[in-house]
């Protein structure tokens, strides 16, 4: 009967740990056509993976039309700024739009987050209007309201919130950013990053070349900073193969865009520059908060900094250099090797590859938006926008609920049942 118990016990606490899963911004946006444009280039940019991996936030759609109209102006790279502006870093719906104190609020964006915003031009205003309307702008001092809250599209309280606006929100200068060039200087960036020393290798490896012919489709380079290459740990890479340092270093760079965003809702292993049908040559992700870890098999490697996120091509900088398992083993230990007959009790504890103390978590986190009054709440006014609640029995079929409140109350629930369960 014990046994029973415990499954049981078990059982119940899987299924309320389940309960807290993601949202995904494809499959909502998929249910209404009109929007189809929006899902299309938030896929191509990569936001829909920077959207799905946040747990608050809200979406501002722009309809077909507004969206085919910019996208035939403007090239891929000011488009994804654009749409940054228009996914704002906390959640917003009908009730909430109505009830903000003094009638007008600043909301950090997610282009905020991307270190080419400086001042205001990352948040945004939204400012209730007289008459039940609702008026977006750029925060930049001086700039219009020029769109207007239009309705409720779909609600997942209190994770996300999309709201279609009917008009752009543009802020100073971000139509007129330069595109990325062809040949973009990738050694210039790298070497003010400072990472001088994985420059020297790839240029006199010809790994260069291979980086600059991958980067018009597509190219995520992980550079490892000059201190990486002196670090304790780190094996002596002129014993290395003229065949082995170029794997090595196109290890560190992905055939396809895969900004920060991307990288964090990554699941599987994927796949680098030197991955062939010899071997894997593959990369594992973890992720903590905002910090994004990569993982060789023999250590881990932290993103430091991003130098430069423009599609199609971004690049980081990393802690520490990524050594695969292919050309260095699994997870070898600095100290002498144990024989068979060692006892494990006197065995000393295997060392990591680097004494490097745990990485900090990235300091490159989303900026706050500046202090605000909660919002009191209120009613709508009566010749508002459509109401949240047209929506409230929207289909859940294509997107996952996430509310911890929830889970939180099954597991107080929960836990004193089972407890009760387990003395009997």
């Amino acid at each position: 009967m014990s046994a029973l118990r415990i499954i049981f016990l078990a059982v119940s606490l899987l299924a309320a740990v389940s309960v807290v899963t993601g949202h995904n911004i494809t499959a909502i946006l998929s249910q209404f056509p009109e929007y189809s444009e929006f899902n299309n280039y938030l896929s191509q940019t990569k936001l829909s993976d920077e959207i799905n991996s946040r747990e608050t936030i809200t979406v501002l759609v722009l309809s077909n039309g507004v969206v085919s109209s910019l996208a035939a102006k403007h090239p891929l790279s000011v488009v994804k700024s654009v749409l940054s502006l228009h996914i704002l870093l906390d959640y917003y719906d009908n009730k909430k739009l109505h009830a903000i104190s003094d009638g007008t609020t600043l909301s950090t964006t997610l282009y905020q987050t991307t270190g080419n915003s400086p001042g205001n031009v990352g948040f945004v205003n939204i400012t209730d209007m007289k008459g039940g309307k609702v008026g977006f702008g750029s925060a930049v001092p001086g700039s219009k309201l020029d769109s207007s809250y239009t309705k409720s599209v779909k609600q997942i309280p209190y994770n996300i919130s999309v709201l279609e606006i009917n008009a752009p929100i543009i802020a100073p200068g971000i139509l007129t950013a330069p595109a990325p060039s062809a040949d973009v200087n990738i050694t210039g960036l790298l070497e003010k990053a400072g990472c001088k020393t994985f420059v020297k290798l790839i240029t006199d490896t010809g790994v260069l070349k291979v980086f600059q012919t991958a980067a018009a489709k597509g190219l995520t380079v992980f550079a490892p900073n000059d201190e990486a290459f002196k670090a304790a740990g780190v094996p002596d890479l002129s014993k290395l193969s003229n065949a082995e340092l170029v794997a090595l270093l196109q290890y560190h760079a992905l055939a396809t865009y895969s900004p920060k965003g991307s990288l964090k809702t990554t699941k599987d292993p994927i796949s680098t520059l030197a991955t062939n049908g010899a071997g894997k040559f593959d990369l594992s992700v973890e992720t903590a908060g905002d910090s994004v870890t990569l993982d060789s098999g023999v250590a881990t490697s932290r993103l430091a900094s991003t130098v430069l996120d423009s599609t199609p091509l971004c690049i980081f900088t990393v802690d520490n250099v990524l050594l695969p398992t292919e050309l260095f083993g699994k997870a070898p230990s600095p100290a002498p090797s144990l024989s068979p007959e060692t006892s494990p009790s006197s065995a000393p504890a295997p060392a990591a590859l680097s004494p490097e103390p745990a990485a900090a978590p990235s300091p490159f986190l989303s900026p706050p938006a500046p202090p605000t009054s909660s919002p009191s709440a209120g009613p709508s006014p009566s010749d508002g926008p459509t109401a949240d609640s047209q929506n409230s029995n929207a289909s859940n079929a294509v997107d996952c609920v996430k509310a911890p409140s929830f889970t939180l109350a099954l597991f107080t629930v929960s836990i004193p049942v089972m407890m009760s369960f387990v003395m009997f």
